[in-house]
């Protein structure tokens, strides 16, 4: 405890226990001179001024006003003028930030295309030191690249331009899985959603495991496009990017969709071959009587071959 703490306790316990003030002190081992001792120094003048400087820059913090004090010749501790400055009620009242508050959202098993897109931003930098942004649309279920759009900057009608492009394309998706980026937490874009009837699927904030898919293809996008290319300018970056994203989708074999390409298993699924080679690998398995018919079988045999021997 300070010393501050341990004064206050002992005139707590001698009001609620009538204890004397020597029995006081010597339970909490402090020696009476010290719980007697009243300062005789006054911080009248110190606070006389520091309530002047504090009404000429009335947003200025004890450490500011600290640095006016010494610029004027005052030499005071830095802890007893924080002491002055919060006895005066001095301190200066600061918004705290209102944080988004979401619920968490789990991933849920897709069983077709276009149930979920997951969207999110990667970042890199050109030649020159330029930072440039790549909006990465993913489908769910096919494992599809349906966008690498790459800028300087996103604002939300540029996702929505990008999005509606694929909506023409493809058709609008159940849903999509993001962060709480400004982009994508605007009035704008949540009214394109809500005129669309999807479903906004915003992650935690600071758990970007809530949206597995898109992490892990930027994973992929990093490894083998961002950290092996160097990007000239603006434009070598989109045709690089864009070379990418046809070799991904076409050409690189993908190990959950059983190492077909997205393309390929998207042409599979929408024909429901899948789903036929997933009947055949089960009409094909062996099938293996059961242990009831398999006891029964033998109590039968066991009992014809007594009543032959016993006849």
């Amino acid at each position: 405890m300070e010393l501050a703490e341990l004064k206050a306790t002992v005139g707590q316990m001698r009001e609620k226990y009538a204890f004397s003030e020597r029995r006081a002190c010597g339970v909490l081992r402090m020696a009476v001179t010290t719980y007697r001792y009243r300062s005789q120094r006054s911080d009248e003048p110190l606070r006389t001024q520091l309530v002047e400087l504090a009404r000429e820059k009335p947003r200025f913090g004890y450490r500011r006003l600290h640095v006016l004090l010494q610029r004027s010749g005052e030499r005071v501790n830095h802890k007893r003028l924080h002491r002055i400055y919060c006895e005066a009620g001095l301190r200066i009242r600061r918004k705290k930030r209102k944080h988004c508050v979401r619920e968490g959202k789990p991933l849920l098993v897709r069983t077709g295309a276009n149930q979920e897109w997951a969207l999110d931003f990667v970042h890199d930098a050109v030649a020159c030191g330029r930072a440039i942004r790549v909006l990465s649309v993913v489908d769910a279920y096919t494992r599809e690249c349906l966008a690498l759009e790459v800028d300087t900057s996103f604002a939300s009608r540029r996702v929505t331009r990008v999005l509606e492009a694929i909506v023409a394309e493809r058709g609008a998706p159940q849903a999509i899985r993001c962060d709480n980026g400004p982009e994508l937490t605007s009035r704008h874009f949540l009214a394109w959603c809500i005129e669309r009837q999807i479903e906004l699927l915003h992650i935690q904030p600071g758990k970007p495991t809530q949206n597995a898919r898109i992490e892990s293809f930027h994973g992929r996008l990093r490894e083998e496009c961002l950290a092996v290319s160097w990007f000239q300018n603006l434009f070598d970056a989109r045709r690089k990017i864009a070379a990418w994203r046809k070799e991904y989708n076409e050409e690189r074999p993908h190990s959950s969709l059983g190492y077909k390409t997205p393309k390929e298993f998207a042409q599979l699924q929408a024909a429901g071959f899948d789903t036929a080679e997933r009947e055949e690998r089960d009409s094909n398995a062996v099938s293996f009587p059961s242990r009831s018919s398999i006891s029964a079988q033998t109590q039968a045999g066991t009992t014809a071959e007594t009543c032959r021997i016993l006849t």
